[in-house]
C-alpha cells in the first residue's frame, strides 16, 4: 500500500471517529426535550479552583446542588454569624452559566448546630424560641436569595424507613407542624420560588406511603409545596427498576414536580444491611468492602452502565412529572461514596471517572433518547 493511500484511509477513519465523538450530545442537550440534568457541586468547582470540573459542569449540565455551603451549620455556624461567602459564590456560578439554581437545605436534623435547640442558659429550647428562630434562618437565607434560587429543599429527609415522622428534635421541640411552618416561612421569604421535600429509600413501599401522606397533610394545610425529591442514591442491584417506577408513578399523582435529587449508583459490596443514607452510619474498614482500588473490572463497569440505562429509562417513560435529575457529584473522585460509610474507599458511582472522562455508562444514558426518536 502506498504511503498516500495509507493517509487517506487513517485521515478517514480519524474524521469518522471525530464526528462520531461530535455527534455524541451532551447530557443536558440529551434530555432538553424532557428534563434538566444536574449536579451537586462542591468549593473548588463553584469558586473555579478546579478548571477541569469546570468545564464539566458548564458543558453537561443546567441545573445546580450545593453540596454543603447552604446547610445551617455552613451559612448560619452562630446565633448572629451568618457565613454567606460560600453561598454568594455558589449562586454567582450558577447565574453566570445560566443554570436554575437549587438552594440545599433549610431544615434538616443533621448538620445543624447545638445552640439552634439551646435556650440563653444552655437549656432547651422551647417551642416559640424555635420557630422564631427558624423563621429568622429561613427569611435570612430564602431572603438574601430571593428571585435568584429558584427552588429550595426546605425540609431534608423527615420520615423513618416505615413512613412515620423522624424524631428529631425538631419534632420534638415544635411539633408535627414544624413542617407547616418551614413551608410557610420558606414561601413568605420568596413566593415565587419552587419548595420542596427531599429524602431518601423513597422506593421502600412503606417510605413511599409515608412520603405521599406527609405530601397530602401539607397540600391539606395549603403549604405552597411544589414538588417532591427522591435521593436515588441506590446500587447495581437494589431497588428493582420496578420499585422505581411504582415510587414515579405514585408521586406523579400528587401534581407536583418530582425530582431526582441525589442521584449515585454504588458499585462497591455493600457495607451493612442497611440500604438507606443516613450520614451517620458507619462502618469498620474491610479490605474485602473495597475491591477495586487499582480500577473497575470491565465485567462491573459494564454492569454500571446497564444499572444507569434502566434508570433513565424510567425517568424518560415519566419525563412529564420528572423536572429534574441531578447527580450527586461530578466524577467518581468527589463522590460522598469515597469516604461513606467507610472512609477511604474507591467508589466509582457516577458518569465520569477521576480523569474526568465520560465512562460507558455516559454513553449509554444520553443514546437512549437517540433510540427514542428512531
Amino acid at each position: 500500500m502506498t504511503s498516500s493511500r495509507l493517509f487517506i484511509l487513517v485521515t478517514t477513519a480519524s474524521l469518522a471517529l471525530a464526528s462520531r465523538t461530535t455527534a455524541q450530545p451532551t447530557l443536558k442537550e440529551a434530555f432538553k426535550a424532557h428534563f434538566l440534568v444536574g449536579a451537586a457541586l462542591n468549593e473548588s468547582q463553584f469558586t473555579g479552583q478546579n478548571a477541569a470540573q469546570v468545564a464539566i459542569i458548564k458543558k453537561q449540565f443546567n441545573t445546580i446542588t450545593p453540596e454543603n455551603v447552604m446547610k445551617w451549620a455552613r451559612i448560619h455556624p452562630r446565633p448572629e454569624d451568618f457565613s454567606f461567602g460560600p453561598a454568594d459564590r455558589y449562586v454567582e456560578f450558577g447565574e453566570t452559566n445560566g443554570m436554575f439554581i437549587i438552594g440545599h437545605t433549610l431544615i434538616w436534623h443533621e448538620q445543624t448546630p447545638h445552640w439552634v435547640f439551646e435556650d440563653d442558659h444552655g437549656g432547651t429550647a422551647g417551642r416559640d424560641a424555635l420557630l422564631a428562630r427558624m423563621s429568622n434562618h429561613i427569611h435570612a437565607v430564602v431572603g438574601r436569595y430571593q428571585g435568584r434560587v429558584k427552588g429550595w429543599d426546605v425540609v431534608n429527609e423527615a420520615l423513618n424507613d416505615n413512613g412515620s415522622l423522624r424524631d428529631t428534635k425538631w419534632l420534638k421541640l415544635i411539633g408535627d407542624d414544624y413542617l407547616v411552618k418551614a413551608y410557610e416561612f420558606a414561601h413568605a421569604a420568596d413566593p415565587n420560588a419552587e419548595l420542596y421535600y427531599n429524602d431518601f429509600s423513597l422506593e421502600n413501599p412503606a417510605k413511599r406511603a409515608g412520603a405521599v401522606a406527609l405530601v397530602k397533610r401539607l397540600q391539606a394545610a395549603g403549604v405552597k409545596i411544589a414538588g417532591i425529591g427522591s435521593q436515588m442514591h441506590v446500587r447495581l442491584d437494589w431497588p428493582p427498576t420496578q420499585s422505581v417506577d411504582d415510587t414515579l408513578t405514585e408521586f406523579g399523582k400528587l401534581g407536583l414536580k418530582v425530582m431526582i435529587t441525589e442521584l449515585d449508583v454504588d458499585v462497591l459490596p455493600a457495607a451493612s444491611r442497611n440500604r438507606g443514607a443516613d450520614v451517620n452510619l458507619r462502618v469498620t474498614s474491610n479490605p474485602a468492602l473495597n475491591p477495586y482500588t487499582n480500577g473497575l473490572p470491565a465485567s462491573v463497569q459494564t454492569a454500571l452502565a446497564n444499572r444507569y440505562a434502566e434508570l433513565f429509562a424510567v425517568y424518560l417513560k415519566h419525563s412529564k412529572v420528572v423536572d429534574r435529575v441531578t447527580f450527586w457529584g461530578v466524577t467518581d473522585g468527589d463522590s460522598w461514596l469515597n469516604y461513606w460509610p467507610i472512609r477511604d474507599r474507591t467508589s466509582y458511582p457516577l458518569l465520569f471517572n477521576r480523569a474526568g472522562q465520560p465512562k460507558p455508562a455516559f454513553a449509554q444514558v444520553v443514546s437512549l433518547t437517540a433510540e427514542a426518536r428512531r
